[in-house]
C-alpha cells in the first residue's frame, strides 16, 4: 500500500518504484533539500488509487516495473491526468529509450543511479509548470463561467449572450469599490437598468435615484440634485434637499451626462472630487458618500475635443468604465427579452401570453433594432395588444420585414401535411435548420434562466459546443 510521509500541500512529489531501497533514499534525499510532502508507491497498480485521491504536483516514476509497464503506465496517466509532469527514472542509459519516454510526454527523463542535483532542479521546473496549469485552469473557470457569483443582483437584467457575462462579471469585481462608475452605449441599451444592477451588487444600504439630466438648465439641474435653501431663489417657499440627499448611503445615477453645460461641468467636478456640495442660496458645506453611476449616449473623446466636455471630469468618472454593447452585436439575447417583453405586456393587458413563431424570432434576430431594447420592448408590447390568433407573426410587427434585416429574406413555402407537429404549431413557414437550431438553444436557455451548463445539458451537446454555437463559430 502507498505510504504517505507527510500532510499533502500543493506541491506533492509522488515517486513510483518496486525497489522499496530506492523509494527510502530518494525520500530522504529529497527532504533533505527542503520537497517536504512525499508519497512513496510501490506498485503501477498501487499508483492508480493513490493519484484518485491524492493532489499530486510532480510524479518520478520508474521506467521498468513488474505488473504494468512505464510505457503503459505513462499512457493512462496521461489520460486521466494530462497536466501531471511525469519525470521517469531509468537504469537504461540510451537515446532510444530517452526519446520514447519523451514522445509520449513525460516531462523528464533521468537515469539511476539517480543525481540528487539533477532531480531536485528537475523537480523545481515541473513545480513551476504545475502552477501554470493551475492558474490557467482558473482563468479559464473565471472567463468560462457565465454564472455570476450573486445572480440575485442581475435579477431585472434579460440577457444570456457572452458580452452581458463579461459586464456582469466586471460589475461584481467593481462591486466593492465607492469610485465612480461611467456607463456608456447607445440610447435604449439598457444603461439604468445596468447601473441599478451595480447598486444591488454593491451592497449599499441607501437607495438608488436616477436623475436624467438631459435638457436641464444650471439651475434646475442645481435644485434638482443639490436642492436649496428657504429665499434662494423666487418660489422658493421652503427647504428642499436635492437628490443627493435622498441618495445617502446609496447610489446617485446621472444619464445623459455628455448634454450637460460647462458650468454644470464644473459644479459636478466639485462634487466628485471632494464628495461635498451647496445647496442654492446656502454656504452652508454638505458631505455625500453617495456613490456615483454616470452614463451617457455620446462620444467622450469627440466631445472633449470639441472642447464642450471637460477632460478632468471625464477623468474623475472613468474610475471603472465600461460600454454596453448595442441588441444587434448580441442578437442571442432578442428571443429572452422578447419573451420578458411580451409576458410583461400580457399580465398588464390581462391576457393569456401568446406564442412566438419560429418566423419571428429568424426576423428579429437580423433586425439591426437602431433603438436598442426600447424598440425591441415598444414593439412588444404593440405586437401584444394588435394580437387575437394568440402566436405572434409578423403581422404584429409592423414595420419590420424580412427586406429589413442583415441577411435578408428567410425561405418560405406553405406547410404541407408532412411538417412535424411542432413546426405546424409554432410557424406559419417552414424554417430553415439554422432558424429551427437558434430557436431550439434559445428555448433551451431561457427555461435554464440563461445557464449554459444547464442549458447544453438539456441539448445534449457539451458546454463547449454550446458556446461555438452561439458565438457562431
Amino acid at each position: 500500500m502507498p505510504a504517505t510521509e507527510s500532510n499533502v500541500s500543493p506541491h506533492t512529489v509522488v515517486i513510483v518504484d518496486d525497489d522499496l531501497d530506492l523509494l527510502d533514499n530518494v525520500r530522504l534525499m529529497l527532504q533533505t533539500r527542503g520537497i517536504k510532502n512525499i508519497v512513496k508507491v510501490s506498485s503501477g497498480n498501487d499508483l492508480l488509487q493513490t493519484l484518485s485521491g491524492t493532489p499530486a504536483s510532480v510524479l518520478v516514476l520508474d521506467w521498468i516495473m513488474p505488473g504494468l509497464s512505464g510505457t503503459e503506465l505513462l499512457q493512462q496517466l496521461l489520460l486521466a491526468h494530462p497536466d501531471l509532469p511525469v519525470i521517469i527514472l531509468t537504469a537504461l542509459n540510451d537515446i532510444q529509450t530517452a526519446v520514447e519516454c519523451m514522445r509520449q510526454g513525460a516531462f523528464d527523463f533521468i537515469t539511476k543511479p539517480v543525481e540528487p542535483n539533477r532531480l531536485v532542479s528537475s523537480i523545481h521546473k515541473a513545480f513551476q509548470i504545475n502552477d501554470l496549469h493551475c492558474q490557467n485552469r482558473m482563468l479559464k473557470a473565471s472567463l468560462l463561467d457565465d454564472t455570476p457569483a450573486r445572480p440575485e443582483h442581475f435579477q431585472d437584467v434579460v440577457g444570456c449572450s457572452r458580452k452581458m457575462a463579461a459586464i456582469f462579471r466586471y460589475i461584481e469585481s467593481l462591486a466593492s469599490s465607492r469610485n465612480p462608475v461611467l456607463i456608456t452605449g447607445e440610447s435604449g441599451v439598457g444603461k439604468e437598468v445596468i447601473a441599478r444592477a451595480i447598486h444591488l451588487a454593491s451592497g449599499l444600504r441607501g437607495e438608488f435615484v436616477a436623475l436624467n439630466v438631459a435638457g436641464l438648465d444650471d439651475l434646475m439641474f442645481s435644485d434638482t440634485l443639490f436642492g436649496h435653501k428657504k429665499g434662494a431663489f423666487t418660489g422658493a417657499n421652503e427647504r428642499r434637499d436635492g437628490l443627493l440627499k435622498k441618495a445617502e448611503n446609496g447610489t446617485i445615477f446621472l444619464d445623459e451626462i455628455g448634454d450637460l453645460s460647462m458650468d454644470m461641468q464644473l459644479k459636478l467636478l466639485r462634487l466628485v472630487q471632494e464628495k461635498e456640495y451647496y445647496r442654492l442660496g446656502s454656504d452652508a458645506l454638505i458631505k455625500t458618500n453617495a456613490r456615483i453611476i454616470a452614463a451617457t449616449n455620446r462620444n467622450f473623446k469627440a466631445l472633449i475635443a470639441d472642447g464642450r466636455f471637460r477632460h478632468d471630469l471625464y477623468h474623475r468618472l472613468s474610475n471603472h468604465e465600461f460600454a454596453i454593447p448595442p441588441l444587434r452585436e448580441r442578437t442571442e439575447d432578442i428571443l429572452p427579452l422578447l419573451r420578458h417583453f411580451v409576458a410583461q405586456a400580457a399580465a398588464s393587458l390581462h391576457k393569456p401570453v401568446p406564442e412566438i413563431s419560429p418566423q419571428v424570432w429568424d426576423i428579429l434576430s437580423r433586425y439591426q433594432f437602431p433603438g436598442n431594447i426600447r424598440e425591441l420592448e415598444n414593439k412588444s408590447i404593440n405586437a401584444v395588444t394588435m394580437n387575437t390568433s394568440g402566436t405572434l407573426t409578423m403581422k404584429d410587427f409592423p414595420g419590420i420585414s424580412a427586406k429589413k434585416t442583415a441577411a435578408g429574406p428567410i425561405p418560405s413555402r406553405p406547410l404541407g401535411d408532412e411538417t412535424p407537429p411542432v413546426f405546424q404549431m409554432t410557424c406559419n413557414s417552414f424554417p430553415t435548420l439554422e432558424a429551427v437550431e437558434r430557436y431550439t438553444i434559445d428555448e433551451a436557455l431561457r427555461q435554464n434562466g440563461g445557464n449554459r451548463s444547464s442549458a447544453a445539458e438539456m441539448l445534449g451537446i457539451s458546454r463547449m459546443t454550446l458556446i461555438r454555437k452561439i458565438s457562431g463559430k
